[in-house]
């Protein structure tokens, strides 16, 4: 009912004859809708069901098992991000070589020639980090 109602107000708003079939849609939004009401009902029910006794021990700072000795404010050391950009594109990198293997003898010397550019391309990259210093953790 009410895609049929917003399918005719987005018919009537297209004057070419442009037609919007929302029923293909209907998937995603029940996905949604069924999705926002287990999220939202298990929240309901945690704090409903679950106990809820705060004291002084559970609403002090906490910090792996010790009491907090620095601002948690604190600025991380740039090389940390550094690291961690460096593993997500390398990572990423290597993510095309797993379906570049399977379908290999599909695809013929042109992607065989095309892969091995890509390794050159990675293989140089890698090392120009290494040389940077980009790696070392001192």
């Amino acid at each position: 009912m009410v895609l049929q109602s917003l399918q005719c107000f987005i018919n009537r708003s297209f004057s070419q004859g442009f037609i919007v079939n929302l029923e293909n849609y209907f998937p995603v939004l029940l996905f949604l809708l069924i999705g926002t009401i287990v999220g939202l009902a298990s929240q309901f029910l945690g704090r409903v069901v679950g106990p809820h006794r705060p004291d002084a021990a559970k609403l002090s700072p906490y910090e792996c098992g010790f009491e907090a000795f620095e601002d948690a404010r604190m600025k991380f050391d740039v090389r940390y991000y550094l690291v961690a950009i460096l593993f997500i594109l390398f990572d990423l990198e290597t993510a095309f070589f797993f379906p570049w293997g399977v379908s290999m003898r599909e695809l013929g010397w042109q992607a065989f020639v095309t892969m091995m550019v890509f390794i050159a391309e990675f293989v140089v990259g890698f090392w120009y980090i290494w040389k940077k210093g980009a790696l070392d953790w001192e």
